[in-house]
């Protein structure tokens, strides 16, 4: 059921966690899964924010349809922008066929941004139009594509800050910044470490086909 609360103690959506950060955490993911506006999740490298993303999307009512990740570190700036938007065939050097682009692929879904803070200026002005119309062009296109998908975007940097450093448009800011949710670091849930090796373990060793005692 959209928005139900965890069954299992120790977890939530396949995070583990028991203690009263991650619990907050939990009943969050819960309340803003139910909602479709656009999310910002904030937290260090290795939190599991992507996990996060995954918890909101499949809670939610569009949980039956494609959840579509892009990280925006991972991936070139110029061939960031091909990645989201595809392209058409003779767009540039190398474009033999026209491909589809992340954004139509989540059409009734989710697409995830990790990293959103590489993203280049020429694209967070783009980016910024999608949010505004749900619509785009492929790059070396002239036909207007809409797509209905929810934005869940993630940064391990402070967005304030590189805001005011010029490095992040202020308008894109207030408009991935609907729900902030907060993805707090290990040291702040160090209960929770028992709890994470066991399921590390066990993840081990079903791997493995082995048990490990002691």
């Amino acid at each position: 059921m959209s928005g139900s609360p965890p069954e299992n103690i120790n977890g939530f959506a396949g995070i583990i966690g028991a203690c009263a950060c991650m619990r907050q955490l939990f009943g969050l993911i819960g309340k803003v899964a139910e909602t479709d506006t656009t999310i910002l999740i904030q937290g260090e490298s290795g939190t599991g924010k992507e996990l996060v993303a995954r918890a909101i999307h499949q809670q939610g009512p569009r949980r039956e349809n494609p959840f579509v990740p892009v990280n925006c570190g991972a991936i070139p700036a110029e061939l960031l922008e091909s990645e989201l938007f595809g392209h058409e065939k003779g767009a540039f050097t190398h474009a033999i066929r026209t491909r589809i682009g992340r954004f139509e692929l989540a059409h009734g879904g989710t697409v995830f941004l990790d990293e959103i803070s590489e993203m280049s200026p020429m694209l967070q002005v783009k980016l910024l139009r999608v949010l505004q119309e749900r619509e785009f062009e492929r790059v070396g296109g002239t036909q207007t594509i809409k797509s209905d998908f929810r934005v869940v975007a993630a940064t391990n940097r402070c967005l304030e800050d590189e805001m005011r450093q010029g490095r992040f448009r202020e308008d894109l800011f207030y408009r991935l910044n609907v729900i902030p949710v907060a993805v707090p670091p290990l040291r702040e849930r160090q209960a929770d470490i028992p709890l994470l090796t066991e399921h590390f373990i066990r993840i081990f060793t079903a791997d493995k086909g082995r048990e490990i005692s002691g």
